[in-house]
């Protein structure tokens, strides 16, 4: 069985200018990414999407292929990364057929060689389309979140069946994270999205399950490596 890795990295990011080559406790960000592909042990080949060549250079620098460049119009604001990964997808086959599809996105830098390798083994041992990763979830919509009426009301979100009085006896939720993505070359062909096929999930404890997303962001995750080192 052949194990792509794929590191999906464009140039444009306004949250955070440049966030996928910048560094992180001494290494750029896409560069956590590839280690933990690496360090998995699993993967056949780390390749890298991307349409800027800066990104580009980082990653084969730290050890990634970068065979193929990403268009512009699937590296804009608003190009959905499925269709990326369609694109990937059909550059790599058009040489070289593989058996699964393992993204890693740069913006988990915290996550581990294991969970990766916690998602490919769950995958392997059948029973789904994709696999995902989350972690427990700080609120609940049966609990503690809530919606807004257009005059200024407050509603639960999601109200139980039963009454609720502490958030621990509400049933598990989690929170969806990019730690990693497991499926087939086929499955991103003939569908549309995560969710149109079975779905399983490997549970990420919070402290290496952070998205980078902000400035605050990427601050929390130098004081969590600065912490752990």
């Amino acid at each position: 069985m052949k194990r792509y890795g794929f590191i999906f990295a464009r140039g444009g990011s306004k949250g955070v200018p440049g966030k996928n080559i910048r560094p992180l406790n001494g290494v750029p960000l896409i560069g956590h990414a590839i280690r933990a592909g690496r360090d998995s042990g699993l993967l056949d080949r780390i390749i890298v999407s991307t349409d800027d060549p800066k990104i580009a250079a980082v990653a084969e620098e730290y050890g990634a292929e970068v065979p193929f460049m990403r268009p512009a119009e699937l590296a804009r604001d608003d190009a959905p990364e499925w269709l990326a990964w369609r694109h990937a997808v059909d550059a790599m086959e058009a040489e070289d057929a593989f058996d699964l599809f393992v993204s890693l996105p740069c913006t988990a830098p915290l996550r581990s060689a294991k969970d990766v390798r916690d998602c490919i083994e769950l995958f392997e041992r059948g029973g789904c389309d994709m696999v995902v990763t989350a972690r427990p979830a700080e609120r609940h919509p049966s609990f503690n979140m809530v919606t807004m009426s257009d005059d200024g009301y407050a509603a639960i979100a999601m109200p139980p069946g039963e009454r609720i009085t502490r958030r621990q006896d509400a049933p598990p939720i989690f929170d969806l994270t990019t730690v990693c993505y497991v499926t087939t070359p086929n499955f991103i062909r003939r569908h549309e999205g995560v969710f149109q096929g079975r779905v399983k999930a490997v549970i990420i404890p919070p402290e290496r399950a952070l998205d980078i997303d902000t400035e605050q962001d990427f601050a929390f995750a130098e004081f969590l490596m600065e912490r752990n080192q």
